[in-house]
């Protein structure tokens, strides 16, 4: 028996156009868009129907799993917090980022990671989760123990993405010495004596591992057929290095240098949603709104607030002039799906995906109605 639904009154947020009129839903899929008010079906108001977000790097579910120090929650039980929380959000394919390898500053081991892939892969197989759920892994080059973290992914096919990144002072985010006192020392409260050995066994533990970590990740992703991404590039050579190692998606360059090098170089520039509503980096970096002015941004990602990535979308057009609501929306939808591989969705046409949210924007802040995924209403 064919499933069909009619979306009607709505305005339908395409690839490059609003279009006032009806959508139609079929087996899971969009089966039709109509101009005008022939048909009848679901009345939606008028509220805008957008294609579902797509999420490439979160780190929220960790904190469901870990919500204290030393507190370790229901792995299965935190995937369904942190799946209701995305989808609710609008976001109905998620990458949720998991971290490999350890450092000082991890309350979390290699095997609480493997543990909550686990229950992602598990929910995924019993349906019980509202987005369509894949594995991220942000690989700490950094880290002694980072390609034994890596293993334990060894062929996962969930893993849709792997970010090579360095947080070691003096590098890429924290090349500002002061920036990095401000964020680790206060976290971990550190006297300055202390906070001065953090540094340097930080500092030769990158000179030592980062290079050859980035090799063996960046080999073993091109091989599965994993996308790369290369995490904080601030110079050109970093994105030099990122070509030449097969990256993709440039993740939150932290500089225009290391953004337009990469946008030059056709990677997928991506940047925060919180550093488009705050219209800064919180560690002092280049703003995503300079970025998107400037034509050198095509993808946003929630990083650390989920909602900031559909409020972002119906924000940007405000603020940055020649952005139109269709572009903004393929920043977080069209782009995003593009990058990874995944061609069924991210756009509202015939043949695609029926992941869908209908959006009202109210005193300026986007109101999420209602989520569908494939067809299916989620939320």
């Amino acid at each position: 028996m064919i499933a069909e639904t009619v979306l009607t009154n709505a305005r339908i947020v395409l690839a490059d156009e609003i279009v006032e009129g009806s959508l139609v839903l079929r087996d899971g899929f969009i089966a039709g868009i109509d101009a005008g008010t022939g048909r009848t079906g679901e009345d939606m108001g008028g509220d805008y129907i957008i294609p579902g977000l797509v999420e490439l790097h979160t780190d929220h579910l960790e904190g469901h799993y870990a919500p204290r120090p030393k507190v370790r929650w229901n792995p299965i039980a935190a995937v369904l917090a942190h799946d209701a929380q995305v989808a609710t959000a609008g976001i109905t394919t998620v990458l949720d980022a998991l971290r490999v390898g350890m450092d000082e500053d991890a309350d979390l081991t290699s095997d609480d990671i493997r543990k909550l892939a686990d229950a992602i892969e598990d929910s995924v197989a019993q349906d019980r989760l509202r987005a369509d759920h894949f594995l991220h892994l942000r690989c700490e080059v950094s880290a002694p123990d980072c390609l034994q973290a890596f293993a334990n992914f060894d062929g996962d096919e969930r893993v849709k993405l792997a970010s090579l990144m360095d947080h070691a002072p003096g590098q890429r985010q924290f090349v500002n010495l002061e920036t990095y006192a401000y964020y680790y020392q206060r976290k971990l409260k550190l006297t300055d004596r202390d906070f001065k050995l953090f540094c340097e066994k930080r500092m030769s533990e990158s000179a030592k591992n980062s290079g050859p970590n980035r090799v063996a990740i960046s080999a073993a992703c091109n091989e599965r057929g994993i996308v790369l991404a290369s995490h904080d590039d601030a110079t050109s050579g970093h994105v030099d290095e990122a070509i030449e190692q097969g990256v993709r998606v440039a993740e939150f360059p932290t500089t225009q240098e290391a953004a337009k090098a990469s946008k030059e170089a056709g990677l997928g520039v991506l940047m925060g949603a919180p550093n488009v509503m705050r219209g800064a980096s919180h560690s002092g970096n280049v703003s995503a709104r300079t970025l998107a002015a400037d034509g050198l941004l095509d993808i946003l990602s929630s990083d650390y607030i989920p909602f900031s990535l559909i409020q972002s979308a119906f924000f940007l057009g405000d603020v940055v002039e020649g952005i139109s609501l269709p572009q903004a929306v393929a920043m977080v939808s069209k782009n995003p799906a593009e990058a990874i591989g995944l061609s069924d969705r991210g756009v509202i046409e015939p043949g695609r995906r029926a992941d869908l949210v209908r959006v009202r924007v109210d005193d300026h802040v986007p109101v999420v109605r209602t989520v569908w995924r494939q067809g299916r209403r989620v939320a």
